[in-house]
């Protein structure tokens, strides 16, 4: 028997187990805490920003955001009777940001050489009251990566929920400066200093217009809604580089896109070498105001999908 202040001699990851997807010149892996997709490469070549094995996510990259994504005012809200009340983790601000399975472990239901299904069930708790099971299965095929989502009410009653991921775009070592974004969007939200939405505005012929806009010069910290859905039902998000293009598509039920450049992070050195472009299904504090949540009824699956692609010239 281990002494107290023992340790084990084998360490592992804090991220938990790391699940491996190989198809053609694509690798990514997913990580049994959170169903965080820590690394996707092409030909060995990073396509977004990851972090080591040996560490946790920081800045939210590659994490899934669930209940609810963005933030949360005061870290409270009401559903009908139920009330919810979650800690505040950017107290700063004073709300609750990205919900919480990004830190629980996931089930490994089933994995492959190129795909893996990985399922997180949250149970009923102060900060969310009901009780939901999220799965989500990452793949690899020619067309890059592509994540299939089925979220289930396993509780009784209707269940809010909100969902939304955030990778991030890597641009190499010039940086986001040296690339463009593309995004058809005919709307930005006005966001207030704690990040909550205060209204809308139109996008067209502005300086926040993304159709096709050069990001040198550019801070984006901003929610985009009206995106264009294309004949494939998916809208599309592009990041221009020399030699390379990048894109994150997602369908109809992600209805809003974040797009942040990176500028507040906290060092230096990070700042600005990549882009988050993240799905969102509401707008932040949207599980408080109940703008486009997802209502769950009992044992009646809501799916969707995302992804991301790259291209060389």
């Amino acid at each position: 028997m281990r002494g107290l202040g023992s340790y084990d001699t084998v360490m592992f990851p804090p991220s938990g187990e790391q699940i491996l997807l190989i198809h053609g010149g694509f690798e990514a892996v997913i990580t049994e805490v959170g169903a965080t997709l820590r690394s996707f490469l092409s030909d060995q070549k990073p396509i977004i920003w990851g972090f080591p094995e040996a560490e946790i996510s920081s800045y939210d990259r590659g994490q899934v955001l669930a209940p609810w994504p963005n933030r949360l005012e005061d870290g409270s809200y009401r559903f009908g009777n139920v009330v919810g009340r979650a800690a505040i983790n950017e107290p700063e601000r004073s709300v609750a940001i990205h919900g919480f399975v990004r830190c629980l472990p996931w089930s490994i239901e089933e994995r492959a050489a190129d795909r893996a299904l990985l399922s997180c069930l949250i149970c009923s708790q102060p900060a969310y009251p009901f009780r939901v099971r999220v799965a989500l299965e990452y793949s690899l095929g020619d067309g890059g990566l592509e994540v299939a989502c089925e979220v289930t009410n396993d509780g009784s009653g209707i269940a809010p929920f909100g969902l939304g991921f955030h990778p991030y775009l890597f641009a190499g070592p010039g940086g986001i400066d040296e690339a463009s974004v593309r995004l058809s969007a005919e709307r930005r939200m006005l966001l207030d200093k704690r990040g909550l939405p205060t209204g809308e505005e139109v996008v067209a012929g502005s300086a926040f217009d993304l159709a096709h806009r050069k990001l040198r010069g550019l801070e984006l910290d901003d929610c985009y809604t009206g995106l264009a859905i294309g004949a494939d039902g998916r809208w599309h998000a592009h990041l221009d580089l020399a030699g390379r293009h990048s894109e994150i598509w997602a369908d109809a039920a992600f209805g809003y896109a974040m797009c942040y450049t990176g500028d507040t992070l906290g060092e230096l050195e990070n700042r600005r070498i990549a882009m988050a472009i993240e799905p969102m299904t509401c707008p932040p504090n949207g599980l408080r105001t109940g703008t486009s949540l997802i209502e769950l009824r009992e044992g009646e699956p809501w799916r969707a999908s995302w992804g991301i692609a790259t291209s060389l010239d």
